[in-house]
């Protein structure tokens, strides 16, 4: 059995991972996915699988709104609806202060040309979701947003990826990225990535394993890497000289038992941390971006139970009918967060065959189609016409200091 050659390895298996081995795979792209401990094992799969374009900021809106176009034909890209339903993202006002931001909102983006954005008095807002409590004034709507089921979507994407012969390496994590010439080397835990993973074919060897006594390593050599990998995209940054500061989230949620229809809506609260939803097995998702204790050495995290209950009452006061429901279980997940909360997407700056996708700050899983798309792009184009300008790595970084005059 003989080593495989590949034009992009992809850092990470999350759905960002997934997306761009997709786009590239079809693409006519040889890729592998390279994921530490199983695909979806953070971020991805502790996600609210929020669809919005509603309050995002305008650095990413245009970006936003393309994803979401693809959102509502997402069978086609992945061939399963991924449990996507667009019965609307719904924003609380619960004060007149509240209501007035609101509106200024939206007043702010229709001057813009934007129109995905409404607003809806008390009495729409109680038509739309009868169960809302009638302290409740008003919201802005965007109507074509909604939520789907993270799970499923893992699934779709990592199934469809597969299919135009990606190869994706679980447990599979990445110790150092060298340049060597116009590649990167990248050493790997585990065994070199075969042709009969990649279901066969033309022997390419430019693989290379050897054990160093600790457990078996290998190295991968390729033109492209792609830094999808969430809470860590920082330190695979820096392994190929950019410095970008991150911090981590530590996103908490809620799952109720199983209850009768009675919302359709995703609904959320101006000024408040809630995010609430009802599935299609009917158990309520309640979020909002709280947060628990993180640990990246550990890759794991620690749910803050006083804090998770500002959620649950933030949740009882909205809707005073789930008081006495059961709690099924609560979890949280890792993911980067950003200084300005914007995600960096595209070209590493010291870096040339380098790409970054990450920095989601909790609001990542919309932009999944899209990102995969634009990635593929700059790879195969050299270009990409997708709004990701404001999304630029450099940004973050340290600005030189100016020489002084002598």
């Amino acid at each position: 059995m003989t080593s495989a050659v590949f034009d992009v390895a992809v850092i990470g298996g999350g759905l960002h991972g997934l997306s761009a081995a997709l786009h590239l795979g079809r693409a006519g792209q040889r890729v592998v996915v390279l994921e530490r401990a199983w695909v979806g094992r953070h971020a991805s799969g502790a996600s609210a699988a929020g669809v919005r374009t509603l309050n995002r900021d305008l650095g990413e809106l245009d970006l936003a709104l393309e994803s979401m176009e693809m959102w509502h034909n997402i069978g086609s890209l992945v061939g399963d609806d991924c449990g996507f339903h667009a019965h609307g993202q719904i924003c609380v006002a619960e004060q007149p202060g509240s209501l007035s931001k609101l509106k200024e909102r939206v007043s702010r983006l229709n001057g813009l040309g934007y129109t995905h954005e409404a607003i809806i008095d008390a009495r729409e807002l109680r038509r739309r979701v009868p169960a809302i409590s009638p302290h409740c004034i008003g919201a802005s709507i965007a109507p074509d947003n909604g939520a789907a089921d993270p799970h499923r979507t893992l699934a779709a994407f990592r199934r469809s990826a597969q299919a135009t012969g990606v190869v994706i390496r679980e447990g599979c994590g990445v110790r150092n990225i060298e340049r060597r010439g116009q590649d990167w080397s990248i050493e790997m835990d585990g065994a070199a990535v075969t042709d009969g993973e990649r279901g066969g074919g033309q022997a390419l060897g430019r693989d290379q394993s050897r054990d160093h006594g600790h457990g078996q390593t290998s190295t991968l050599v390729v033109p492209f890497v792609v830094n999808a990998a969430g809470a860590w995209s920082g330190r695979i940054a820096a392994m190929v000289g950019d410095d970008i500061p991150l911090d981590t989230k530590a996103s908490m949620m809620i799952v109720s038992e199983r209850l009768a229809p009675m919302i359709e809506p995703v609904v959320s609260i101006m000024g408040r941390s809630l995010s609430f939803k009802q599935s299609d097995q009917g158990t309520l998702v309640i979020g909002g971006g709280l947060q628990g204790i993180p640990d990246l050495d550990a890759e794991t995290s620690v749910v803050r139970m006083g804090v998770l209950s500002k959620g649950a009452r933030a949740a009882t006061d909205l809707f005073p009918c789930v008081r006495d429901i059961r709690i099924v279980r609560v979890w949280s997940g890792l993911e980067a967060k950003t200084e300005d909360l914007l995600p960096v997407v595209g070209a590493a700056v010291n870096a040339p065959g380098v790409f970054h996708a990450f920095g989601y700050s909790g609001h990542g899983f919309q932009l999944v189609p899209v990102v995969g798309a634009a990635l593929t792009d700059l790879i195969v184009s050299g270009s990409t016409r997708r709004a990701i300008g404001a999304l630029n790595a450099r940004r973050l970084m340290a600005t030189p200091p100016a020489e002084v005059a002598a």
